[in-house]
């Protein structure tokens, strides 16, 4: 395989300029345009496939994507848990930019109370969905919305033209139930009632919309929810005629070869994604990227890192990334370039031929020459933040801070994050401190807790 090496230093920027007003593409435009799909896996760890290291299975159609493209090793999530990033995906903007962002994650509906009809994504607010079809795009969602409830919030009220999928955080694998026993299938805005394995439901609907008679480009969202528990494999229907529902119950039992199963089921569904794409012809002009929404859980090889997700080592934040654009990127390339999920949103609007709002400037960079192999490795710079943590990545330094410790780690020797430079390399740590401080006032703070 080819490999990105690192040979100079190109000067970065976490952001994208404000741009003039959106164009509107002409006909001749929208056909030279790829359709774009972006698979996003839930929970799952950035070693746990096997073209990552995964030693005890194999995700032979995710390993087949990456040789036929670039798989990234420098790749991260905009937060280390589910809802944060989502907002980092649909907006292309720091997860802390909105209120929503601050939830770790969106809890029950029920448990919300009045809360519910504020927490989600402000109708007002540019998304993927809205800018990418104002270039004259389809926009479909499959899979996991979690970024807020109807009546208040949802898919469509964001400007995606469908969706099929569950609305909150966690559903049964095959009842379809959240923890609280709701039901939490949608066709739209409605709720429905649909027989088997929601990986395979959200498979058979993503090849059902892809072998449809396009007249625009498309962009399509499938958000799987394997492998975030319940622990359920493709054969454990029994599992869930048993289950306790509730927190302990979902987030109970489960064992390697269960998790082994759930990926192995996700990966066969996106094999046949993909073979559905090459059928008809699509596979020639599709952007496809997949990634996932956080670090790895319970039973997520996370190797070599520290932490899982909720945590801001990178166990919690570095995750898998594969795209192949046929005509871009080239094949087998692995690069060590590092990203962040709103990259994905603003290489995907440019890719369309869009542009964002000017008074929401994007907060990813648009990476097409970095897929193109057109620039040398250069550094970026990186901040996350939960209510306990907070981290900044600088080019090969990473600051990380808790309720009681700063730390000064050097990423390019110890990705293990296990030897604290902040004393032997204080200038550094003193600069990286500012600007993270810096940054985390710009943004929405937490609430202040409540006495009780």
């Amino acid at each position: 395989m080819a490999r990105i090496t690192r040979r100079e230093f190109v000067a970065g920027t976490i952001g994208t300029t404000a741009a003039a007003s959106l164009l509107k593409p002409t006909t001749a435009d929208a056909q030279r345009r790829p359709n774009i799909l972006f698979i996003l896996a839930d929970d799952m760890g950035w070693a746990d496939l096997s073209c990552y290291g995964r030693p005890d299975y194999q995700t032979p159609n995710l390993d087949k994507l990456a040789t036929q493209g670039i798989r990234f090793t420098n790749a991260y999530s905009a937060a280390p848990v589910c809802t944060p990033t989502r907002v980092g995906w649909i907006t292309g903007r720091y997860p802390a930019r909105l209120p929503v962002g601050l939830e770790e994650p969106i809890t029950e509906k029920k448990e919300l109370g009045e809360r519910v009809k504020t927490i989600g994504i402000p109708r007002e607010h540019p998304t993927i969905p809205s800018l990418i079809k104002a270039q004259r795009y389809d926009a479909a969602l499959i899979g996991k919305w979690h970024l807020g409830y109807l009546p208040y919030f949802g898919p469509l009220k964001c400007g995606f033209d469908e969706f099929f999928g569950i609305m909150s955080g966690a559903a049964d694998h095959f009842s379809h139930k959240t923890m609280a026993s709701e039901p939490d299938l949608y066709e739209g805005e409605v709720s429905v009632d649909r027989v088997g394995y929601i990986t395979d439901l959200l498979t058979d609907r993503a090849v059902d919309y892809l072998k449809r008679e396009h007249k625009n480009p498309f962009y399509l969202s499938l958000h799987y929810t394997a492998p975030h528990w319940p622990w359920e494999g493709p054969k454990d229907k029994a599992i869930s005629d048993a289950m306790k529902y509730g927190p302990m119950g979902f987030r109970a039992g489960g064992s390697l070869k269960v998790y082994g199963e759930m990926m192995k089921s996700m990966d066969a569904g996106i094999g046949r994604v993909l073979e559905t794409l090459r059928s008809t012809g699509l596979d020639k002009n599709t952007l496809v990227i997949f990634t996932s929404d956080n670090g790895g859980e319970r039973f997520s090889y996370n190797w070599p890192f520290t932490g899982q997700k909720m945590d801001l080592h990178e166990g919690g934040v570095r995750v898998p990334a594969i795209v192949r654009w046929p005509g871009v990127t080239k094949a087998g390339v692995v690069s060590d370039q590092p990203v962040i999920t709103m990259d994905w949103t603003a290489t995907m609007i440019a890719a369309a031929g869009g542009k964002p709002d000017p008074n929401y400037p994007f907060d990813g960079q648009d990476l097409r020459e970095v897929l193109a192999g057109k620039l040398a490795l250069f550094d970026r710079t990186f901040f996350w933040r939960t209510k306990s943590q907070g981290a900044m990545r600088n080019g090969k330094w990473k600051y990380l801070r808790d309720v009681k410790n700063e730390s000064l780690y050097d990423l390019s020797v110890d990705e293990h994050e296990q030897a604290d430079y902040k004393n032997a390399e204080t200038a550094t740590f003193e600069r990286l401190r500012a600007e993270f401080r810096k940054w985390d006032t710009a943004v929405v703070p937490y609430p202040a807790e409540k006495e009780s």
